[in-house]
């Protein structure tokens, strides 16, 4: 199955200059936890609520501190020839629960774990990625 078949493709994004506020609003009224954030329909990074929270809030920074000084510019991606089992397995690696799907370094959608456990054919899968991603933290010293 390949991942056009199960990813989001209306996907609402930010740029480098919205403000944490802004993207704390827009995560609200989306009920998601992530935005990509681009310029000119490319991608160029990921904000999450954990960003804005470890990044921002512990960091004294305002509901209008713009937001390019917290994203994730080095954003793991897919493309609409990655497979559902491959998504999967970049996923697992990479420990992600999003899977930005861009096309010629353009959003063209988002995938997440949701979204692979409920597709029929990946169940399974879907639980041994979550399984993967879900190994805890050690704490440290």
């Amino acid at each position: 199955m390949n991942i056009t078949e199960v990813m989001t493709s209306n996907i609402e994004t930010c740029n480098l200059k919205s403000s944490c506020g802004e993207v704390a609003n827009m995560m609200k009224n989306l009920d998601v936890g992530v935005l990509p954030i681009c310029e000119d329909n490319k991608l160029i990074g990921v904000i999450t609520d954990r960003d804005l929270v470890i990044k921002g809030l512990a960091n004294n920074f305002n509901a209008n501190t713009q937001i390019s000084e917290m994203i994730t510019t080095d954003v793991i991606t897919g493309t609409k020839h990655t497979s559902v089992e491959q998504a999967m397995e970049i996923m697992s690696q990479y420990q992600i629960r999003r899977l930005p799907i861009v096309d010629d370094g353009k959003l063209i959608g988002m995938v997440s774990l949701g979204d692979l456990a409920v597709s029929n054919a990946s169940n399974k899968e879907a639980g041994k990625a979550l399984q993967d991603i879900s190994v805890p933290a050690e704490p440290t010293k």
